[in-house]
Protein backbone atom coordinates (compact mmCIF):
# COMPACT_ATOMS: atom_id res chain seq x y z
CA UNK A 1 0.00 0.00 0.00
CA UNK A 2 1.21 3.60 -1.24
CA UNK A 3 1.40 7.05 0.59
CA UNK A 4 -1.59 7.65 -1.60
CA UNK A 5 -4.00 5.42 0.25
CA UNK A 6 -3.19 5.91 3.78
CA UNK A 7 -3.33 10.46 3.17
CA UNK A 8 -6.79 9.34 1.03
CA UNK A 9 -8.06 7.13 4.07
CA UNK A 10 -6.88 9.70 6.95
CA UNK A 11 -8.73 12.00 5.04
CA UNK A 12 -11.76 9.97 5.14
CA UNK A 13 -11.69 9.49 8.11
CA UNK A 14 -11.25 12.87 9.25
CA UNK A 15 -14.00 13.90 7.26
CA UNK A 16 -16.36 11.36 8.99
CA UNK A 17 -15.16 12.29 12.44
CA UNK A 18 -15.82 16.17 11.09
CA UNK A 19 -19.35 15.26 11.21
CA UNK A 20 -19.77 12.59 14.27
CA UNK A 21 -18.42 15.95 16.00
CA UNK A 22 -21.21 17.62 15.05
CA UNK A 23 -23.86 15.09 16.64
CA UNK A 24 -21.86 13.51 19.69
CA UNK A 25 -20.89 17.84 20.64
CA UNK A 26 -24.20 18.49 21.39
CA UNK A 27 -25.07 15.02 22.73
CA UNK A 28 -21.63 15.54 25.42
CA UNK A 29 -23.18 18.89 26.18
CA UNK A 30 -27.14 17.65 26.91
CA UNK A 31 -25.20 15.17 29.45
CA UNK A 32 -22.19 17.55 30.93
CA UNK A 33 -24.92 19.75 32.01
CA UNK A 34 -28.16 18.00 32.28
CA UNK A 35 -27.04 14.14 33.65
CA UNK A 36 -30.04 13.13 30.88
CA UNK A 37 -28.54 10.34 28.23
CA UNK A 38 -30.43 11.32 25.29
CA UNK A 39 -31.34 8.51 23.46
CA UNK A 40 -33.43 10.51 20.76
CA UNK A 41 -30.07 12.49 19.93
CA UNK A 42 -30.07 10.61 16.83
CA UNK A 43 -33.68 11.47 16.05
CA UNK A 44 -32.91 14.80 15.89
CA UNK A 45 -30.17 14.28 13.28
CA UNK A 46 -32.74 11.93 10.84
CA UNK A 47 -35.04 14.76 11.51
CA UNK A 48 -32.58 18.02 10.49
CA UNK A 49 -32.20 15.85 7.59
CA UNK A 50 -35.70 15.55 6.32
CA UNK A 51 -36.50 19.04 7.16
CA UNK A 52 -34.14 20.56 4.87
CA UNK A 53 -35.42 18.39 2.09
CA UNK A 54 -38.71 20.08 3.04
CA UNK A 55 -37.19 23.10 2.84
CA UNK A 56 -34.90 22.45 -0.19
CA UNK A 57 -38.13 21.29 -2.03
CA UNK A 58 -39.90 24.48 -0.90
CA UNK A 59 -37.34 27.08 -1.87
CA UNK A 60 -34.44 25.51 -3.73
CA UNK A 61 -31.95 26.68 -1.24
CA UNK A 62 -29.85 24.46 0.48
CA UNK A 63 -28.33 27.10 1.99
CA UNK A 64 -31.02 28.30 3.93
CA UNK A 65 -32.06 24.56 4.75
CA UNK A 66 -29.02 24.87 6.85
CA UNK A 67 -29.87 26.84 9.61
CA UNK A 68 -33.65 26.05 8.97
CA UNK A 69 -33.34 22.47 9.95
CA UNK A 70 -31.41 23.30 12.61
CA UNK A 71 -33.60 25.81 14.14
CA UNK A 72 -36.46 23.06 13.77
CA UNK A 73 -35.00 20.82 15.37
CA UNK A 74 -33.78 22.98 17.87
CA UNK A 75 -37.55 24.10 18.68
CA UNK A 76 -38.60 20.44 19.21
CA UNK A 77 -35.82 19.56 21.31
CA UNK A 78 -37.32 22.83 23.48
CA UNK A 79 -40.16 21.98 23.87
CA UNK A 80 -39.58 18.25 24.50
CA UNK A 81 -37.27 19.27 27.48
CA UNK A 82 -39.21 22.19 28.80
CA UNK A 83 -42.85 19.81 28.52
CA UNK A 84 -41.70 16.00 29.58
CA UNK A 85 -37.87 15.84 30.68
CA UNK A 86 -38.43 18.43 32.98
CA UNK A 87 -41.32 16.80 34.56
CA UNK A 88 -39.14 13.48 34.83
CA UNK A 89 -36.20 15.07 37.10
CA UNK A 90 -32.99 13.10 37.08
CA UNK A 91 -34.20 9.30 37.17
CA UNK A 92 -32.14 7.61 34.49
CA UNK A 93 -34.14 5.15 34.33
CA UNK A 94 -37.48 7.15 33.28
CA UNK A 95 -35.17 9.39 30.84
CA UNK A 96 -34.07 6.55 29.47
CA UNK A 97 -37.12 5.30 28.59
CA UNK A 98 -38.94 8.60 27.65
CA UNK A 99 -36.04 9.18 25.17
CA UNK A 100 -36.28 6.10 23.88
CA UNK A 101 -39.64 6.31 23.15
CA UNK A 102 -39.65 9.78 21.80
CA UNK A 103 -36.85 8.22 19.33
CA UNK A 104 -39.49 5.83 17.97
CA UNK A 105 -41.93 8.37 17.62
CA UNK A 106 -39.74 10.48 15.80
CA UNK A 107 -38.68 7.95 13.45
CA UNK A 108 -42.22 6.72 13.05
CA UNK A 109 -43.59 10.60 12.00
CA UNK A 110 -40.50 11.19 9.87
CA UNK A 111 -42.07 7.84 8.07
CA UNK A 112 -45.32 8.73 7.74
CA UNK A 113 -44.57 12.34 6.75
CA UNK A 114 -42.01 11.18 4.23
CA UNK A 115 -42.34 8.00 3.75
CA UNK A 116 -39.87 4.96 3.61
CA UNK A 117 -37.46 6.00 0.24
CA UNK A 118 -33.90 6.60 0.82
CA UNK A 119 -33.12 10.00 0.05
CA UNK A 120 -30.13 12.36 -0.72
CA UNK A 121 -29.77 16.20 -0.02
CA UNK A 122 -28.26 17.51 -3.34
CA UNK A 123 -25.39 20.15 -1.93
CA UNK A 124 -25.06 23.35 -4.62
CA UNK A 125 -22.96 22.83 -7.55
CA UNK A 126 -19.61 24.25 -5.88
CA UNK A 127 -19.39 21.72 -3.94
CA UNK A 128 -19.87 18.60 -5.86
CA UNK A 129 -16.36 18.16 -7.38
CA UNK A 130 -13.10 17.84 -6.16
CA UNK A 131 -9.70 19.85 -5.58
CA UNK A 132 -6.11 18.40 -6.13
CA UNK A 133 -3.59 19.16 -3.96
CA UNK A 134 -0.13 16.69 -4.03
CA UNK A 135 -1.55 14.71 -6.79
CA UNK A 136 -4.64 13.74 -4.40
CA UNK A 137 -8.27 14.50 -5.60
CA UNK A 138 -9.90 15.42 -2.25
CA UNK A 139 -13.75 15.88 -2.68
CA UNK A 140 -15.07 19.58 -2.24
CA UNK A 141 -17.62 17.88 0.39
CA UNK A 142 -15.59 16.35 2.46
CA UNK A 143 -13.10 19.62 2.74
CA UNK A 144 -16.33 21.72 3.63
CA UNK A 145 -17.93 18.81 6.58
CA UNK A 146 -14.01 19.76 7.49
CA UNK A 147 -14.17 23.06 7.62
CA UNK A 148 -17.92 22.92 9.47
CA UNK A 149 -16.62 21.12 12.03
CA UNK A 150 -13.77 23.42 13.06
CA UNK A 151 -16.10 26.88 12.49
CA UNK A 152 -18.62 25.35 15.01
CA UNK A 153 -16.16 23.65 16.97
CA UNK A 154 -14.34 26.88 16.98
CA UNK A 155 -17.68 29.21 18.04
CA UNK A 156 -18.54 26.58 20.71
CA UNK A 157 -14.92 26.69 22.09
CA UNK A 158 -15.30 30.97 22.20
CA UNK A 159 -18.56 30.45 23.81
CA UNK A 160 -17.58 28.37 26.76
CA UNK A 161 -13.96 29.65 27.71
CA UNK A 162 -14.58 33.60 26.71
CA UNK A 163 -18.30 34.68 28.07
CA UNK A 164 -20.19 34.82 30.89
CA UNK A 165 -22.91 32.50 29.55
CA UNK A 166 -20.27 29.59 29.44
CA UNK A 167 -18.85 30.27 32.34
CA UNK A 168 -22.72 29.49 33.83
CA UNK A 169 -22.80 26.31 31.69
CA UNK A 170 -19.21 25.56 33.04
CA UNK A 171 -20.23 26.05 36.80
CA UNK A 172 -23.63 23.79 36.28
CA UNK A 173 -21.25 21.18 34.48
CA UNK A 174 -18.91 21.32 37.41
CA UNK A 175 -21.47 21.45 40.62
CA UNK A 176 -24.81 22.46 39.83
CA UNK A 177 -25.78 22.25 43.53
CA UNK A 178 -23.37 25.07 43.91
CA UNK A 179 -24.27 26.78 40.84
CA UNK A 180 -28.01 27.53 41.95
CA UNK A 181 -26.18 28.29 45.25
CA UNK A 182 -24.32 31.48 43.72
CA UNK A 183 -27.55 32.56 42.17
CA UNK A 184 -26.70 31.28 38.76
CA UNK A 185 -30.35 29.91 36.99
CA UNK A 186 -29.39 26.17 35.99
CA UNK A 187 -32.97 25.87 34.99
CA UNK A 188 -32.51 28.00 31.77
CA UNK A 189 -28.93 27.09 31.75
CA UNK A 190 -30.54 23.50 30.81
CA UNK A 191 -32.99 24.35 28.75
CA UNK A 192 -29.95 26.53 26.40
CA UNK A 193 -28.01 23.80 26.45
CA UNK A 194 -30.52 20.82 25.40
CA UNK A 195 -31.83 23.30 22.46
CA UNK A 196 -28.09 23.57 21.70
CA UNK A 197 -27.53 20.10 21.69
CA UNK A 198 -30.57 19.69 18.80
CA UNK A 199 -29.58 22.59 17.40
CA UNK A 200 -26.38 20.74 16.04
CA UNK A 201 -27.46 17.43 15.76
CA UNK A 202 -30.03 18.87 13.31
CA UNK A 203 -27.32 20.68 11.63
CA UNK A 204 -25.71 17.33 11.29
CA UNK A 205 -28.17 15.76 9.72
CA UNK A 206 -28.62 18.90 7.10
CA UNK A 207 -24.52 18.16 6.48
CA UNK A 208 -24.52 14.24 6.98
CA UNK A 209 -27.73 14.18 4.49
CA UNK A 210 -25.40 14.50 1.33
CA UNK A 211 -22.41 12.15 2.67
CA UNK A 212 -25.15 9.06 4.40
CA UNK A 213 -27.88 9.99 3.05
CA UNK A 214 -31.26 10.10 4.76
CA UNK A 215 -33.70 7.21 5.18
CA UNK A 216 -35.54 5.59 8.04
CA UNK A 217 -33.00 3.65 10.79
CA UNK A 218 -29.95 6.10 10.38
CA UNK A 219 -31.00 7.28 13.66
CA UNK A 220 -30.50 4.28 15.03
CA UNK A 221 -27.38 3.38 13.40
CA UNK A 222 -25.55 6.97 13.43
CA UNK A 223 -26.44 7.09 17.55
CA UNK A 224 -24.16 4.12 19.02
CA UNK A 225 -20.94 5.87 17.04
CA UNK A 226 -21.59 9.13 18.50
CA UNK A 227 -21.99 7.55 22.19
CA UNK A 228 -19.19 5.58 21.44
CA UNK A 229 -17.38 9.42 20.67
CA UNK A 230 -18.95 10.72 24.07
CA UNK A 231 -17.40 7.59 26.14
CA UNK A 232 -14.30 7.79 24.39
CA UNK A 233 -13.60 11.92 24.54
CA UNK A 234 -15.46 11.84 28.24
CA UNK A 235 -18.60 13.04 28.86
CA UNK A 236 -19.49 16.56 29.14
CA UNK A 237 -16.07 17.70 27.52
CA UNK A 238 -16.07 19.33 23.84
CA UNK A 239 -11.99 18.88 23.70
CA UNK A 240 -13.16 15.15 24.55
CA UNK A 241 -15.85 15.01 22.01
CA UNK A 242 -13.45 16.50 19.70
CA UNK A 243 -10.27 13.65 19.55
CA UNK A 244 -13.12 10.97 20.29
CA UNK A 245 -14.86 12.16 16.86
CA UNK A 246 -11.23 12.18 15.09
CA UNK A 247 -10.95 8.47 17.28
CA UNK A 248 -13.62 6.93 16.02
CA UNK A 249 -13.77 8.55 12.06
CA UNK A 250 -9.90 7.11 11.47
CA UNK A 251 -11.13 3.72 13.31
CA UNK A 252 -14.08 3.60 11.85
CA UNK A 253 -12.70 4.35 7.90
CA UNK A 254 -9.33 2.11 8.41
CA UNK A 255 -11.36 -0.49 9.94
CA UNK A 256 -13.31 -0.80 6.69
CA UNK A 257 -10.36 -0.21 4.30
CA UNK A 258 -7.80 -2.77 5.99
CA UNK A 259 -9.85 -5.19 7.77
CA UNK A 260 -13.94 -5.09 6.42
CA UNK A 261 -14.95 -8.73 7.96
CA UNK A 262 -14.18 -7.06 11.50
CA UNK A 263 -14.98 -3.70 10.66
CA UNK A 264 -17.13 -3.51 13.80
CA UNK A 265 -14.46 -4.44 15.97
CA UNK A 266 -11.81 -2.00 15.24
CA UNK A 267 -14.73 0.85 15.48
CA UNK A 268 -16.00 0.31 18.73
CA UNK A 269 -12.37 -1.31 19.87
CA UNK A 270 -10.65 1.88 21.07
CA UNK A 271 -14.04 2.65 23.51
CA UNK A 272 -13.63 -1.19 25.09
CA UNK A 273 -9.73 0.06 26.06
CA UNK A 274 -10.37 3.30 26.68
CA UNK A 275 -12.74 2.37 29.23
CA UNK A 276 -10.60 -0.54 30.32
CA UNK A 277 -8.19 1.71 31.44
CA UNK A 278 -10.16 5.48 31.96
CA UNK A 279 -13.34 4.53 32.62
CA UNK A 280 -14.28 8.49 32.28
CA UNK A 281 -12.67 9.08 28.45
CA UNK A 282 -9.85 10.57 27.91
CA UNK A 283 -11.29 14.35 28.78
CA UNK A 284 -13.76 13.08 31.36
CA UNK A 285 -13.80 14.26 35.08
CA UNK A 286 -13.09 11.15 37.60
Amino acid sequence: MNTQFWLIQAFNGISYGALLFLLASGLTLIFGVMRIVNLSHGAYFLLGGYVALSVIAATGSWLLALPVAAAVVAVIGLLMERIFLRRVGFDPLRQVLLTVGFAFLFQQAALDIWGGDNLDITPPDMLRGSTVLGGLHFPMYRIFMIATAIVVGTILWLMMEKTRAGAMIRAAVDDSEMARGVGIDTSRVSMFIFALGAFLAGLGGVVGGAFLGVYPGLDFEILPIAFAVVIIGGMGSLTGAAVGSLIVGLADNFGKALFPEISYFTLYAPMVLILALKPTGLFGRE
